[in-house]
């Protein structure tokens, strides 16, 4: 049977420092939900947990108390609407959320692609070359899925995310033709048997159609299950959600084979 866009586990709300939109409220994120017929839906504010040590300026606000601030989340009959975080792994391979404030979320996103936040998730030497990104790329999760964590609870946040080359196409394209093939099979394979799950969330013209889905296809060749997350920051993402993972869910031909359950 084919992949049915029935949730999202990556939705921010107005408490993220990106967002700051007061139409982007719990209860508008709620609606989305049942106008769009899914059954689960995870609230991912940007978090950094304030139990651990190296939070950026940035990161520094947004501390337990700042998220917990959603709750309670509007509930439906339809509609099971969960709490979770997107926190941040930094040029150290620090995660910024304990495993103890793992175990109080219902699911974590993690990102390993903000690339744009220089000298804080990469290093500066790091920066030059298309090829020293792809390593780091590599790097990171291979350290995120050497970890102790909950893994049946935690997602791979967009793995083709521009932000990898912010502000220039041509260099992020490159950035992810420079990673290699073998690499990928690797990770998948482990990204596999732990249970993670990868987070399809991507747009794309015809023209990049095989670079950008070129990982995803080997993730699902290495057995990983994928989750829908929208990312959105506003109610304009929330709109254009459907149409952007259903050509993503036929373009990789996924079955509900390949989803992940929280």
């Amino acid at each position: 049977m084919k992949y049915v866009f029935d949730h999202d586990f990556h939705i921010h709300s107005e408490l993220s420092s990106c967002s700051r939109d007061p139409e982007q409220s719990t209860a508008r994120i709620l609606k989305y939900a049942e106008d769009e017929g899914l059954h689960t839906i995870v609230l991912a504010d940007h978090f950094w947990d304030e139990r651990v040590p190296g939070a950026s300026k940035w990161y520094s606000t947004q501390d337990f108390a700042h998220i917990s601030q959603a709750k309670p989340l509007p509930q439906s009959d339809k509609v099971r609407f969960l709490f979770g975080c997107e926190t941040e792994m930094d040029k150290n391979m620090t995660v910024g959320c304990s495993r103890e404030r793992m175990e109080e979320l219902d699911f974590i996103v993690i990102p390993t692609t903000h690339f744009h936040m220089e000298r804080f998730t990469i290093a500066e030497e790091h920066l030059a070359t298309p090829q020293t990104r792809a390593q780091v790329w590599v790097d990171k999760l291979d350290a995120l899925l050497s970890m102790d964590l909950p893994f049946h609870k935690i997602g791979i946040a967009h793995p083709v995310c521009p932000l990898i080359w912010k502000g220039d196409r041509a260099k992020y394209l490159a950035t992810l033709d420079a990673i290699a093939e073998a690499d990928m099979h690797r990770i998948f394979a482990k990204a596999a048997r732990l249970g993670v799950g990868i987070e399809i969330n991507m747009s794309y013209p015809d023209e990049e159609r095989d670079t950008v889905l070129r990982p995803f296809r080997i993730a699902k060749e290495e057995g990983c299950k994928f989750y829908l997350g929208s990312d959105a920051h506003h109610p304009a993402g929330l709109e254009s959600a459907r149409k952007k993972f259903e050509r993503a869910i036929d373009d990789l031909e996924l079955t509900e084979e390949d989803k992940m359950i929280i």
